[in-house]
């Protein structure tokens, strides 16, 4: 199968066309940049342009581009950044996809559990409402974004996805180092939950919503067990074998991340209702697992 990735240098894109490619797919590369193989196509979401002619032949798009939203502290600006490079991104992907004279079978878009916003100790599937602030607000903007992919019967799957669990990037990644000092600690309280999925389930759950014709809409990649920070806390200095003597209070977080420091220390409880129900099979459902595969 011929599938075109978005943002395909990032932590879950390398390692999607990785094991694309290892099981003989073949892989396009949306770049923002002049192609420089083969396998690139150019586009700039920015000014919504994209060369759709060399996406001819794609049954399939995983759209993941867009701006970290831990990478820096929350100006004005910047969240002008993670809106515009989910938005019009997603935008710019969807209305040509739909325009194309064959348009691909299945678009999977990325999203987040930031949809539901702060979810306390509430288990939360698919069907829950948008929350309130910033990133629920973001996302809902970022799905509502796909709609001329939808109208025009590509079948659209939002990739609701949590914390990733890997050591060589993402939140986690930024973790791992800490804690490998032993200076890691729960953060805040550490009662709030982290809703987790593995690196490698997670690759595993995109080629699902690929492969999974009659999966539609949102859907939660996150492992079934959602555990607080302090749950995390006390795995990553049993795996790493460090002391984890260091808390980081709810105020040095405020100083130290600004109005992000609001989404560390909410919860979400953060169920995959739909990935389950459709027969996916996590390899890494605990977070003792997950910590395990992603140190190793």
């Amino acid at each position: 199968m011929r599938i075109a990735i978005t943002g395909s240098t990032g932590l879950i894109g390398t390692a999607l066309v990785r094991s694309l490619r290892t099981d003989g797919h073949d892989v396009v590369r949306l770049v923002r940049r002049a192609p420089s193989a083969a396998d690139e196509v150019r586009w700039d979401p920015g000014r919504q342009e994209i060369d759709t002619a060399g996406l001819a032949g794609c049954e399939a798009v995983v759209h993941l581009a867009g701006a970290g939203v831990g990478d820096h502290r929350w100006t004005a600006a910047y969240k002008q950044e993670i809106r515009d490079s989910r938005v019009l991104g997603t935008r710019t992907l969807a209305t040509a996809l739909a325009a194309m004279d064959t348009p691909p079978r299945v678009l999977v878009c990325g999203s987040a559990i930031g949809y539901y916003g702060d979810t306390g100790d509430r288990r939360t599937d698919e069907s829950a409402p948008a929350g309130h602030g910033f990133l629920p607000e973001v996302c809902v903007a970022w799905e509502d974004a796909a709609k001329p992919a939808q109208d025009a019967g590509i079948r659209t799957v939002f990739a609701r996805t949590g914390l990733v669990v890997a050591r060589a990037g993402g939140a986690w990644g930024r973790l791992f180092p800490v804690f490998r000092l032993g200076l890691g600690g729960r953060l805040g309280d550490g009662s709030q939950y982290w809703s987790f999925i593995s690196l490698e389930d997670h690759i595993a759950a995109l080629r699902h919503l690929l492969d999974t014709g009659d999966l539609a809409g949102p859907v939660n990649l996150t492992a079934p067990e959602p555990v607080t920070n302090r749950e995390v806390t006390a795995v990553m200095g049993k795996v790493l074998n460090r002391p984890t003597l260091f808390p980081v209070p709810a105020p040095v977080l405020r100083i130290a991340l600004g109005e992000f420091a609001g989404d560390v220390l909410g919860s979400q409880r953060v169920i995959p209702r739909r990935l389950l129900d459709s027969g996916f099979t996590f390899r890494h459902p605990r977070i003792m697992e997950a910590v395990r595969a992603a140190a190793a």
